[in-house]
């Protein structure tokens, strides 16, 4: 039997309900609809009291040493942050600085923002684009931006975007299952050896 796929998504959302969360599951929603994984979300808002501080991972405590393990582990990561002035978050750039340099190399990363309107609809590919080609992850071709009026509450209703998010996922599958058939010869591998 497979094993599922460990897809874990990255909010930088720092409230909690939060639109980047909302995003954030509703694109692990899509990816689970089509391929069998084990979901999980880190919510950094969440986390934010514990990362305070921090110059050095081993001075985090075990909750979040948890959450970065999760990310290195993913086979699969999607992450969303809102805009602020024009980037991410610094709590969600304060997190990544904790992953391991390595520990991302062709992990396929679906990329995806809010913000209050189409202006900063570029980010994606001016901020999260670049960091994550330093870590040599796969940034998924498709990213996905989300404005406020693209909301009702925390739900996703603008018919433009929902077909957006599930074209990112369904241009995303090849990689995906590309990713899962890689794990499947390296477990292979390792019990032949």
């Amino acid at each position: 039997m497979t094993r599922p796929l460990r897809l874990v998504a990255v909010s930088g959302g720092l409230q909690r309900p939060s639109k980047a969360a909302a995003l954030c599951e509703h694109l692990m929603d899509l990816i689970a609809d089509e391929v069998l994984c084990e979901p999980r979300l880190v919510e950094l808002g969440q986390l934010a009291p514990q990362l305070a501080g921090a110059v050095w991972r081993s001075q985090l405590p075990d909750t979040v040493e948890r959450e970065l393990a999760a990310v290195e582990q993913a086979d699969i990561l999607v992450v969303a942050t809102p805009v602020y002035r024009g980037s991410y978050t610094g709590l969600f750039k304060h997190f990544f600085d904790f992953i391991g340099q390595d520990a991302l190399v062709d992990k396929p990363v679906l990329l995806a923002a809010t913000g209050g309107s189409e202006r900063h609809a570029l980010m994606i590919d001016h901020q999260l684009r670049p960091l994550f080609s330093f870590f040599q992850a796969r940034t998924l071709p498709l990213g996905v931006y989300a404005t406020d009026k693209d909301f009702t509450g925390y739900r996703l209703q603008d018919a433009a975007l929902i077909e957006r998010a599930s074209l990112a996922v369904q241009r995303a599958l090849p990689l995906i299952q590309l990713t899962r058939q890689a794990g499947l010869a390296a477990a292979e591998e390792a019990l032949m050896a």
